[in-house]
């Protein structure tokens, strides 16, 4: 005969189970809708991966685990995925939680699947976890723990017991399994020894008010090593902790899992889930439910299709709510109040309770506590009932955990027992909520810690980089600085030292400067040099012909390319309407006379050169001569063009760069960079161009009539130069636009620019806000810019329309 062991206080609450259990267990049905939490265990909640619109399968995978502590989700019947939102789901506080919504088709079809057709012993035990795994077992006699991580590989087990105990008012589930379903409990436990692979013994322990189902369960468990044991009924002996020291007399260690002392510890519904996933291929989809109280006309227990609403159950039990004031999920002890009969059935749903007004009636209002100390003679766990009431009630929450206040398992005897009708309970779960709420906070503000020290740690080593950058910059323009002030001596040798230093290299013996002649002189370096010692002596060196001439060129060279940029700046600073017009057409005069001048040189050059050397220039191999060579032929190729043709060309040029800027364009909206605006209005020019240059190319193709023609020939005839407008080149065309411009302002009255300048300076303060408010929100660094730009051009406005008043 095995010892049965005692616990610290425990409670007998009337027992009020015979209700439910005169009839067999009856199928629920299919209900109108399928409402399936994503959230049924403990632990991180399933990830969905099916959307509205899909056809679903009974038995069909729809969420899968997202975690090791995770458990997936299956579809109880077939149907269509209607909705993926937040519903109301059971949970004490009445909160909401994203669920997937099922409208069955009432066919309910299976998802083929096969259970294990051989021995499942001659499986691996890893194997046989992942079957348990993907079938989304979790506990379903409490807190609903995914199955396969407590089964996993532990050290040396001693004792695998399985809880049938239901020691909760009302609730029978479990006992109308054990009486109904014996068989299936005792080859689930099987499956379970060879898992866990207990070296001492395997237990089930009943509460001594199962007799119906002790007896079945031990006819089913003849014959095999599996010990069924009762015991005397007190609540709440079916706790985990209670039940291993009831059985075994060993105690859980505060804090601590009874793995740490060698036992595993199941529910008798998840042995049953266990043994139809393995042998049936049934992933959990359904259970066994109670559903009682004096508010329904049928009290008795149904197999339920998880994610049915409580509603449907209600009916089919014929529930009467002008008897019940509330509805109970679970027992009267550890249950809750339901907000809602659209809450659905989940794994651990093993009880809808719908008590009369008369057999549960409201709790009578709370009283001051007397210090009686009943609360802690009822605690199983050997706690301070009354002092942690107390810590809950001022939020010291250091003080609840130092009372090991995580210990309690909210059976809810303190309450019962209390005398004052406290309901402690109420406190130590909302103070369990506050700290584990607390904890959360504070990794995310750890977290949050870690990013910014991360981030300032980022912003100093790019601070410094940039700082040692510039001093390198100020170092090397120092350097380049004393080398300008050095003698002209000295340039020229550290120049020859340098040549010398490159020939040694080579292998060859440099030339001495003074014996070369400046028209055998081929390297640039020592021409270089010659200069320098030349200047030092006052002696200009003399200069060949075709070295002036090269000279000429590039200089013409690079002053064609100083305009054309000049022309380019003009055109944007005209299209962004800003203050330096003026500047850059002044540049470009400069830069325009500088260029024909140096043309004027080179065709003097050119001309005052015997016949043989102007053959002997043309006919250079350099390859920059060369490209001023191509250059030149191709400029005068555009100048002997038709009108036709240069039209077509300008058609072609303003079609090419479009395409560039758009390019840009797009490039620029991509990155959000700041040049949008920049870009968007040179696409706006660029386009009325191309609009007026493909104008004018169909008037010079379309048939001239007789008039036309005349009129053409007539000014042939007198010598007449093609239209201007035709030659002009884009920037040319904006440096007239600007200067039309420029005198339309002059004829405007003073109140008119001021009304110009004030709409201009608006539109360029609203740009600016919408730079500072993006640069704000990408905590970028030119906020601080944009800012006292905005603040600069904000008084510029102030004062701008305070003389428009005076005016």
């Amino acid at each position: 005969m095995r010892k049965i062991f005692d616990i610290h206080g425990g409670v007998h609450p009337p027992e009020n189970k015979h209700q439910s259990v005169a009839e067999p267990i009856v199928h629920a049905g299919i209900p109108e809708e399928i409402v399936l939490p994503l959230s049924q265990h403990i632990g991180a909640p399933a990830k969905a991966f099916v959307t509205p619109g899909d056809f679903v399968w009974k038995g069909q995978m729809i969420a899968e685990a997202n975690g090791f502590v995770s458990a997936p989700v299956h579809a109880s019947t077939s149907g269509e995925v209607i909705a993926i939102e937040e519903r109301l789901i059971p949970h004490p506080s009445g909160m909401k939680g994203v669920c997937i919504v099922i409208k069955p088709d009432g066919e309910d079809r299976w998802e083929r699947h096969e259970g294990c057709t051989r021995d499942y012993q001659e499986l691996d035990k890893k194997e046989l976890l992942e079957i348990i795994r993907n079938a989304g077992i979790a506990g379903m006699g409490g807190a609903g723990f995914p199955s396969a991580v407590k089964l996993g590989p532990r050290e040396s087990i001693e004792t695998l017991i399985i809880n049938g105990t239901e020691c909760e008012p009302y609730i029978t589930a479990d006992d109308m399994l054990m009486r109904e379903r014996a068989e299936e409990i005792i080859e689930g436990v099987k499956i379970l020894q060879y898992l866990v692979e207990p070296t001492k013994e395997t237990l089930i322990g009943v509460e001594d008010n199962k007799p119906e189902g002790i007896a079945a369960l031990q006819k089913a468990a003849q014959g095999t090593n599996i010990e069924i044991v009762p015991f005397p009924t007190k609540y709440p002996s079916g706790g985990e902790k209670q039940l291993i020291q009831i059985l075994t007399g060993k105690e859980v260690p505060s804090g601590g899992l009874p793995s740490s002392i060698g036992i595993v510890c199941q529910n008798i519904g998840t042995t049953v889930a266990i043994y139809r996933a393995v042998r049936c291929g049934e992933p959990l989809i359904e259970r066994i439910t109670t559903v009682t109280g004096e508010a329904c006309a049928s009290q008795r227990n149904y197999q339920v299709l998880l994610g049915t609403p409580v509603k449907h159950l209600l009916k089919l039990a014929g529930f009467n709510p002008s008897k019940s004031e509330r509805l109970i999920m679970g027992g009267p002890m550890m249950g809750y109040t339901l907000g809602s009969d659209e809450i659905p059935i989940v794994k651990a749903s093993n009880c809808i309770l719908a008590p009369s007004k008369k057999e549960l009636p409201a709790p009578p209002p709370a009283q001051a506590c007397i210090r009686c100390g009943m609360c802690a003679e009822a605690c199983p766990v050997n706690l301070l009932p009354q002092q942690m009431y107390w810590f809950a009630r001022s939020k010291e929450h250091e003080k609840l955990e130092e009372h090991n206040l995580f210990d309690c398992i909210e059976c809810g005897a303190c309450s019962y027992a209390c005398p004052s009708n406290i309901p402690l309970v109420q406190y130590y779960r909302a103070s369990k909520a506050e700290i584990k709420k607390l904890e959360q906070e504070k990794i995310k503000a750890e977290h949050s810690k870690e990013r910014f020290e991360a981030r300032l740690a980022r912003l100093e080593a790019e601070a410094a980089e940039k700082e040692a950058k510039r001093k390198a910059r100020q170092a090397a323009a120092a350097a380049r600085a004393a080398e300008q002030n050095k003698p002209a001596d000295a340039k020229a040798d550290i120049i020859a030292a340098a040549i010398a230093r490159t020939a040694a290299k080579k292998g060859a013996t440099p030339t001495e400067p003074a014996e070369q002649t400046p028209e055998k002189r081929l390297d640039p370096a020592q021409a270089a040099i010659e200069r320098a010692k030349a200047k030092r002596d006052g002696n200009e060196p003399v200069e060949s012909a075709s070295e002036k001439t090269e000279r000429l060129e590039k200089a013409i060279a690079a002053a064609e390319k100083r305009l054309n940029t000049s022309k380019e700046k003009l055109a944007i600073a005209q299209e962004q309407n800003s203050d330096n017009v003026a500047a850059f057409e002044t540049a470009i005069e400069k830069s325009q006379q500088k260029h024909t001048a140096l043309k004027e040189e080179l065709a003097q050059h050119i001309a005052s050169l015997p016949l043989n050397k102007q053959t002997a220039v043309a006919d250079v191999t350099d390859p920059a001569q060369q490209a001023i060579e191509r250059a030149k032929a191709a400029r005068d190729s555009k100048a002997a063009q038709s009108p036709l043709e240069k039209a077509q060309s300008n058609v072609a040029s303003l079609e090419k760069r479009l395409a560039n800027t758009q390019s840009k364009f797009d490039q620029a909206k991509a990155d959000n960079s700041d040049k949008l605006d920049i870009f968007e209005k040179s696409l706006t020019g660029i386009k009325e161009k191309l609009d007026l240059a493909k104008q004018e190319l169909s008037k010079l193709q379309a048939p001239p009539n007789a008039e036309e023609t005349n009129s053409t020939e007539s000014v042939s005839e007198a010598g007449a130069a093609p239209s201007t407008e035709l030659t002009k080149d884009p920037a040319q065309q904006a440096i007239e636009r600007a200067k039309a411009a420029r005198d339309a302002a002059a004829t405007m009255s003073p109140s008119e620019k001021l009304q110009k300048t004030i709409a201009g300076l608006e539109g360029r303060i609203e740009k600016t806000r919408a730079k500072l408010a993006q640069a704000e929100a990408n905590n970028d660094d030119t906020a601080s810019i944009l800012a006292e730009s905005l603040e600069k051009m904000e008084a510029k406005l102030n004062d701008a329309r305070a003389e428009l008043e005076a005016l």
